[in-house]
């Protein structure tokens, strides 16, 4: 593995910021710290970067132990929310900052600057100052600077959040492609899942300092290991059951099930209801009412209540064309079939 933590423990006070945090990160791999506002993942972040000292535990970086190293030593870039450029220097300057203060000859320099701008894709642009460029290019010079003294790892400080919404969706693709071509190892915390549904080879979802679960972005969606991180990665509906003989009993609805018996939470994605294609004799099929629609331009959300389920009130996406066709709205009556293997029971 290429960085390695050990049991990262930190405490502000009598807070646990962090508690035991086990990651391995291999080399060339794109991992995001995914999680709520005050769930560690930035604290963890400055650890590995050497901004804050751990209370306990290691941080190993290429089988190098750097957990008591300053950050000049750590051999990392970091790219945060705010971009942090120096306003009175020039595109140049700005990129070129790290390996003048290297003392790297100057036509190194230069060439170096060069083919980095042509990477984030503004060329041409180093005679310019960050107050004349947008937050997207703004954001790119900080990439490059980042990127200028060739570091083995980057770190990424919610780097997009400050922008739109175009300009987030183009910039994260441009930057998981940059990284592909460059083959940097690269932690980016954000806690924008979709953003790290895209981007990443792994996720680490956080909560209240401690680890909920690591995998891939499809592991962690369709595979949550917690309600938590059911809840949290994409949406869900909660539905409540009775575990019984074997069998899940959805208001009057059965679906086998093992585990032990009695009340329990289960959790099913919107798109694990189907409304087409339904044919006669189905098992698991029921019938409901929509209460609402939201139109989200792809799909909708379309909110039901359905008495077979015990009057439970569930989302399942639709495609507008659908609803369209079949003539559809709020009020009308609407049969669903759902995928008893979908459902998650904690």
């Amino acid at each position: 593995m290429f960085l390695d933590l050990r049991q990262i423990c930190k405490n502000f006070g009598s807070f646990t910021a962090l508690r035991d945090i086990n990651l391995a990160v291999q080399k060339g791999e794109f991992v995001c710290f995914l999680g709520p506002s005050g769930c560690g993942k930035t604290t963890l972040l400055r650890i590995i970067a050497g901004l804050d000292l751990q209370t306990a535990g290691q941080v190993f970086l290429g089988g190098r132990d750097i957990s008591r190293l300053p950050p000049a030593h750590r051999n990392y870039g970091i790219v945060f929310q705010s971009y942090a450029l120096f306003p009175n220097l020039s595109v140049f300057d700005n990129v070129s900052y790290g390996l003048v203060n290297r003392k790297a000859p100057r036509a190194q320099t230069r060439q170096r600057v060069t083919d980095l701008l042509k990477l984030v894709g503004l060329p041409g642009s180093e005679a310019k100052f960050p107050g004349q460029l947008s937050g997207g290019q703004q954001q790119r010079i900080a990439l490059a600077r980042a990127l200028a003294t060739a570091p083995g790892l980057l770190l990424l400080d919610e780097p997009l959040s400050a922008l739109d919404a175009l300009e987030r969706v183009r910039l994260r693709q441009e930057i998981r492609s940059l990284q592909q071509t460059l083959g940097v190892t690269t932690i980016m915390v954000t806690h924008d899942q979709e953003e790290a549904l895209s981007v990443a080879d792994r996720i680490v979802v956080m909560n209240h300092g401690v680890i909920e679960q690591i995998g891939t972005p499809m592991a962690i969606y369709r595979e949550p290991a917690s309600p938590f991180v059911a809840d949290f990665v994409g949406k869900v509906n909660v539905l409540n059951a009775q575990r019984v003989s074997g069998s899940l009993q959805l208001g009057q609805m059965r679906v086998p099930s093992n585990g032990a018996e009695g009340a329990v939470k289960v959790y099913l994605r919107p798109e694990d209801v189907l409304a087409h294609p339904i044919a006669p004799g189905d098992a698991h099929v029921f019938s409901c009412q929509i209460e609402g629609i939201d139109f989200l331009g792809s799909h909708c959300h379309v909110h039901v209540n359905a008495p077979l389920l015990g009057d439970q009130k569930l989302t399942v996406y639709l495609s507008p064309n659908f609803l369209s066709e079949q003539s559809l709205r709020a009020g009308s009556a609407l049969t669903l079939k759902l995928l008893p293997e979908r459902l998650k029971v904690f």
